[in-house]
């Protein structure tokens, strides 16, 4: 049996390599057929007219350009309608060559799913591999080729609007993230009907842009950049990912756009990345504005010999390569390897056997209303959700309460719901698709439930007109549901902010409501960490429910009344205030550390102030208790080529079942260059009944304890560590040390 194993995955091999040999051939002889322009043509990428996520470059040509196969893709084109119409015209170039369709499906095509920072709050990949797999069955069905998505950018400052589509902080939790969402997103492979090509972005080093704003310069060292930055980048690609896509910062003074390093060194060369890379909306004409590049010529030059193969809505390759080359300042050979590398993705795909094949209107419409979908979206929404306070047992609440009162801003949005970077179809009425948090808990409660409603406020502005009625709907109810936070278009590209505290007189709400004596329950709806420092230290319960998505009014419902017990986890550290950004938990020490939150002289330490943050990272409650205890090492040294085995008992000492994330950290004690306080190394999602326990284990080796010496080389160093086992970052249940030989 295992001679015929051995010889079957032999033969798959060999087919596998037969294949691309004969893609490999047929990229080959395509591109003896093509002139300079039409080289050029498959590098040149425009937007549709209808539904643009950047500024849109005015081209009445658009379509003849097409026909005269001078463009090689096309984003924003909704639709099997549409991206039939536009491929239709590419078939009448000379060489008929398909156009590829990309667009921004970032968390979910017509079932949205919770915002990317939400579904890492699961700490459940399986989760997170689902949701981005319902999303590229529904997209490809719908005449989609490729996703601009994951994006896997380290975020540790809050204030940059784009956190809510990473994964948060850390690089460990990063790159687990990161394969697992391109896995979904390709599927088995790519060609199948159900797949289409992710693209990792934004590389690199986009989250660490100077004061949280976005697009701007970064500034760091190179073992920073390998060491934090990059492996999630390095993660996706070894899941297989088909596409990157550079990022709009400088990078140490060069623009990532057209930074050789990067992508000619790092990706192409140490990495071996065989797919192609596109610029971010007209980065590569942005050089220009950096002051790198003098004009858009040189910004083309710049780009192409650095590695940038497509061009996205800035013109540049499409009016200036042909003269480059004609001058020899271009090679043709560069030309060449980039237009190789996005044939042969549209060979992979099918494209030339069936240019329509990813445009089936029946298909679309059973993939667009399958339920299996919700029901996916559902059970995301529900990972997603972090319980942050719960005193009193506050939380769940009975189905057979007399009276709810439902007060805020947000109580009864739809669309709201689906927060930032979200797909909105034409046809879609949102209101009747997506279920409000209102109609979640009108779904849930008994019928001798009462329901009261009063907004209260806005998100934002300073009227408290409503203030009375949310009082008077909260002194007739038993409990109060107050749900708040930031608007869906607070967080996401260029929505970078200097205050993260609740916008507008909302918690003045909670303080209103607070006063009547009434159990309050507060949901945070937002896309980063917000500041709420009253309400986290006066309201009795709180959730953080970020943006879910299609079914956010019934997965929150499901947990107010314990249908569901939260088992989310806060992937980034929530700081007290703006002036502790940047804050990340695996910080390095100092020469002066604090000893505790009251030494502030001649210490690294704020004078008015506490250093630690107002929620840790990992942290996040449940409905249930969970026990740790006998913590036990396979033995207490290893050398280079051995491990440790770390077990301990896990139980659940509370009444209800649930899950709880095991989080391992190990700090390296002492190294050649400063090590941080602790790091994330592993971690586990079990789920276990009322009064059962179990064995967790865990496996130490040389790749967890390893880390880029000053020499820039990866390498793990003997001495002396610390292995802890813990519920969050600050809740270090249990510990104990070890030596690498």
């Amino acid at each position: 049996m295992k001679k015929i194993t051995t010889f079957t995955l032999l033969m798959v091999s060999f087919f596998a390599v037969a294949q691309q040999e004969t893609i490999d051939q047929k990229v080959n002889a395509l591109l003896k057929k093509m002139t300079i322009e039409e080289k050029i043509g498959q590098l040149n990428q425009y937007t549709g007219d209808n539904s643009a996520t950047g500024p849109i470059t005015i081209n009445p040509n658009k379509q003849a350009e097409i026909k005269a196969g001078l463009v090689g893709s096309m984003l924003n084109i909704i639709g099997t309608k549409y991206t039939r119409q536009y491929q239709e015209l590419a078939m009448q170039s000379r060489l008929k060559i398909p156009l590829l369709f990309g667009q921004d499906v970032i968390h979910g095509y017509k079932t949205t799913f919770p915002i990317p920072l939400a579904e890492a709050a699961s700490w459940d990949l399986t989760a997170i591999e689902l949701a981005a797999r319902v999303a590229a069955t529904e997209a490809s069905a719908s005449g989609i080729h490729w996703t601009f998505a994951p994006m896997v950018d380290i975020g540790r400052d809050p204030r940059w609007g784009r956190v809510m589509e990473g994964a948060g902080e850390d690089t460990y939790l990063g790159s687990k993230i990161a394969y697992a969402r391109v896995k979904g997103f390709q599927g088995n492979k790519l060609g199948d009907l159900n797949s289409v090509m992710a693209c990792v972005k934004h590389f690199a080093a986009y989250g660490a842009g100077v004061g949280g704003r976005d697009y701007n310069s970064v500034d760091m060292s190179e073992r920073m950049l390998l060491e934090t930055y990059l492996p999630p980048f390095k993660a996706a690609l070894d899941a297989g990912a088909a596409t990157f896509m550079n990022s709009f910062n400088d990078i140490n003074g060069i623009p990532a756009t057209g930074n050789a390093h990067l992508q000619r060194d790092i990706l192409k060369g140490k990495w071996n990345f065989q797919g192609f890379v596109v610029s971010d909306w007209g980065s590569i004409g942005e050089m220009v504005a950096h002051g790198y590049s003098k004009d858009l010529k040189e910004a083309a030059y710049a780009a192409i010999t650095a590695g940038s193969d497509m061009d996205m809505e800035s013109n540049a390759y499409r009016y200036n390569l042909a003269e480059l080359v004609k001058e020899g300042r271009v090679s043709i050979d560069l030309i060449d390897d980039a237009v190789k590398r996005i044939l042969r993705k549209k060979y992979e795909l099918g494209l030339f056997d069936d240019p329509y094949r990813y445009s089936d209107e029946k298909r679309a419409e059973k993939a667009l209303n399958n339920p299996e979908n919700r029901k996916a979206a559902l059970e995301v929404a529900e990972k997603s959700i972090v319980l942050l306070k719960n005193d009193n047992q506050t939380l769940p609440l009975s189905k057979n309460l007399k009276t709810i009162a439902f007060i805020g801003p947000m109580v009864k949005e739809y669309k709201a719901n689906m927060g930032f970077w979200s797909v909105e179809l034409p046809d879609v009425d949102y209101n009747k698709w997506i279920v409000s948090q209102w109609d979640g808990v009108q779904n849930k409660v008994g019928k001798n439930t009462k329901l009261l409603y009063a907004k209260g406020c806005e998100v934002d502005g300073d009227n408290k007109d409503g203030f009375a009625e949310a009082v008077a709907a909260a002194k007739q109810a038993d409990v109060v549901v107050l749900s708040i936070g930031e608007r869906r278009d607070m967080s996401g590209e260029a929505k970078s902010r200097s205050d993260l505290h609740l916008p507008g007189v909302q918690e003045d709400l909670v303080k209103a409501i607070q006063a009547t004596g009434k159990p309050v329950v507060v949901l945070v709806n937002a896309g980063r960490p917000l500041i709420f420092n009253w309400t986290a230290d006066n309201v009795p319960a709180i959730v953080y429910t970020w943006w879910l998505g299609t079914e956010a009014g019934t997965a929150i419902a499901d947990v107010l009344f314990g249908d569901y017990n939260p088992s989310g986890k806060l992937p980034m550290t929530f700081p007290r205030e703006v002036g502790q950004v940047p804050i990340y938990y695996n910080h390095f020490s100092t020469g002066r550390p604090a000893k505790d939150e009251n030494q502030t002289n001649y210490v690294s330490a704020y004078i008015d102030l506490k250093n630690s943050p107002k929620f840790p990272f990992g942290y996040g409650l449940s409905y249930t208790k969970f026990n740790y205890a006998d913590l036990k090492l396979s033995s207490t040294k290893m050398t280079s080529n051995e491990t440790i085995k770390v077990s301990f008992q896990l139980s659940n000492v509370g009444k209800v079942a649930g899950e709880e994330v095991v989080q391992l950290y190990l700090k390296d004690k002492f190294g050649s260059v400063v090590r941080p306080v602790l790091e994330l190394r592993d971690f586990q999602k079990v789920k276990l009944n009322a009064g059962e326990s179990k064995t967790i284990e865990f496996t130490i080796d040389k790749e967890k304890l390893s880390f880029y010496n000053n020499k820039l080389e990866w390498t793990a160093e003997p001495g002396d560590f610390e292995v802890m086992i813990g519920a969050s970052s600050a809740d270090i249940k249990l510990r104990s040390d070890f030596q690498l030989n």
